[in-house]
């Protein structure tokens, strides 16, 4: 990201990014009490709506906090990066004939959209996209939510990252309507394994419980244009981790992604536990967490705070 005039990089040494992050997170708390916590999976109803914690991780490795970054929640959608990514390592292109580009323009979780596209979701970060990538992983690996967990825990350096496995229970036994869009699609011949199974791993994933810096931390070979610092390589091509951007750009946050990119202009992945991951391509990615959502499934806080930061940069 190049300088304008009365403006400066992030990354150059001109700025205090501690006292600045510190003054977003104090301004973006004025924002606390608006929203509500998920509650369609039951283990989500229990977080306290008034925690909210951000933190910055720049591509030469300085990692930045303010508020509950390192308070664990769950992660949720926002898994659906590492499932894709994992993916498109394993599959390549030939992934893109059971997945769309585009956004949906509907509900992540419609039944209506895949009935009338014959089983291929429109994108990879709807409902029935991620239960296709995550069939696509439990072909690839005979352990496939090892695989999700051992990626998680390398790529941001935590090796006691773990499933919450209340979480995973509950998404379980409230899976019907998942379970429905995966035998839809099976229906439709996009689903090659056993419904229970492909649930079970995409489950796990959503269920990783992790915190601001894990997830910023993780995420950064998006923002260093494939480049994993923690596990020193080259995680995915750059033109790869830029193609990645533009899908969390058109898609990543459910309904309002459209909005978001207007307010805010970051490629992000959002999830119903209240977490927000973005990309500053070249500079850092940042990962804001409060659990209260709007009525499109993301976080009003996370937002609030991800929209100042664009302001400012």
């Amino acid at each position: 990201m190049s300088s304008r005039p009365g403006t400066s990089s992030l990354t150059d040494g001109t700025e205090d990014i501690q006292a600045w992050l510190e003054d977003i997170h104090q301004q973006a708390r004025t924002r606390l009490g608006q929203g509500h916590v998920a509650s369609y999976i039951p283990a989500l109803s229990t977080q306290d709506a008034n925690r909210f914690g951000i933190a910055i991780c720049t591509n030469d490795g300085r990692v930045y906090t303010a508020g509950d970054a390192r308070e664990p929640f769950s992660v949720q959608s926002i898994s659906k990066v590492f499932l894709l990514t994992l993916s498109l390592r394993a599959f390549g292109n030939a992934l893109w004939e059971r997945v769309g580009l585009n956004p949906s323009g509907m509900p992540f979780n419609s039944l209506a959209q895949l009935e009338a596209e014959r089983g291929k979701p429109r994108n990879p970060f709807i409902n029935a996209g991620a239960i296709v990538v995550a069939d696509s992983l439990v072909s690839a690996f005979a352990t496939p939510v090892q695989v999700i967990q051992d990626a998680a825990r390398r790529l941001s350096g935590n090796a006691s990252i773990l499933i919450d496995r209340d979480v995973l229970a509950s998404e379980w036994k409230h899976r019907s309507r998942n379970a429905a869009m995966a035998y839809l699609t099976k229906a439709f011949g996009n689903i090659n394994n056993e419904v229970d199974d492909v649930l079970y791993a995409y489950f796990a994933c959503c269920s990783l419980s992790m915190n601001c810096v894990d997830l910023a931390v993780a995420l950064n070979y998006l923002a260093a244009e494939g480049y994993s610092r923690k596990t020193d390589e080259q995680f995915v091509e750059a033109e790869l981790a830029r193609r990645i951007n533009s899908l969390l750009f058109t898609s990543g946050m459910y309904d309002a992604a459209g909005e978001f990119a207007y307010r805010v202009g970051l490629p992000a992945k959002s999830g119903v536990g209240g977490g927000i991951v973005a990309i500053v391509p070249g500079q850092f990615s940042v990962c804001a967490w409060s659990p209260a959502l709007d009525d499109n499934g993301n976080s009003v806080v996370a937002q609030y705070a991800l929209e100042l930061m664009s302001d400012r940069l």
